[in-house]
């Protein structure tokens, strides 16, 4: 008997009708949308900034605190103050701060540091962001006495590993220090704060000190208390998380 090949050759139907198959569920996976992936969370660095007054009778404004690219200043001395040191060097207010451009994060205190008292203030920043950090607070006993820190890096900054520094008294060069009745905003005059007209040196220096009606000003509210040395505060900032 002859033997019967069981073995089929396939059709040229079959084989045009698998690559037509084919080729439509390739065109089904080109015309899916792209599956979208989750961008990785941002790293956040949490810093504390702890300030203390170490004046005898020189009250200190709300302090402001921000994080912000190393090309930012908050002043310059011998340059003019901008009208946002002005405000807190006259009055404490630090809300032209607050509206600065080029800032990643800022707080501002609640309440004013008294002498010998301290703050601590929390800042949180993406780690891709982290640069400098600039602070600042009127001395409130003062026509335009401010201090603080500004622009200082704190990139690369280890955990737990604590920075300390002091820092002095800067006079904004805005208004004359007549330390007059009407013309301080602290607690010993309650007087007139931020004022746009500006009557002094118009440039940013190191405060020269109180003078005081006991020592020769006889128009001044200040009493001896209110004079201070530098430094006039204390900062430590610490890197948390």
């Amino acid at each position: 008997m002859k033997r019967t090949d069981l073995t089929f050759k396939p059709s040229l139907v079959a084989i045009v009708l698998a690559t037509t198959l084919l080729s439509a569920c390739g065109d089904d996976n080109d015309n899916m949308p792209p599956v979208e992936s989750t961008p990785p969370a941002a790293v956040m660095q949490t810093f504390t900034v702890t300030v203390t007054n170490l004046t005898a009778n020189q009250p200190l404004s709300p302090v402001f605190l921000a994080a912000h690219n190393a090309e930012t200043y908050l002043w310059k001395v011998g340059q003019p103050a901008s009208v946002a040191i002005e405000m807190i060097a006259e009055g404490g207010d630090a809300s032209g701060l607050e509206a600065l451009e080029n800032l990643t994060a800022s707080v501002t205190g609640t309440n004013p540091i008294l002498p010998g008292m301290s703050e601590t203030l929390t800042l949180s920043v993406e780690e891709s962001a982290v640069a400098n950090i600039s602070l600042a607070s009127m001395l409130g006993n003062t026509n335009d006495g401010f201090t603080g820190v500004n622009s200082y890096n704190i990139a690369g900054m280890e955990v737990d590993a604590p920075i300390m520094m002091r820092r002095m008294a800067y006079d904004a060069g805005t208004e004359v220090n007549s330390e007059a009745k009407g013309t301080i905003p602290g607690p010993a005059d309650e007087g007139e704060g931020f004022n746009e007209q500006r009557d002094d040196i118009n440039f940013v220096h190191g405060h020269p000190g109180v003078i005081s009606q006991y020592d020769g000003l006889a128009d001044s509210v200040l009493m001896p208390s209110h004079r201070f040395d530098n430094p006039v505060v204390a900062i430590k900032i610490v890197r948390t998380e």
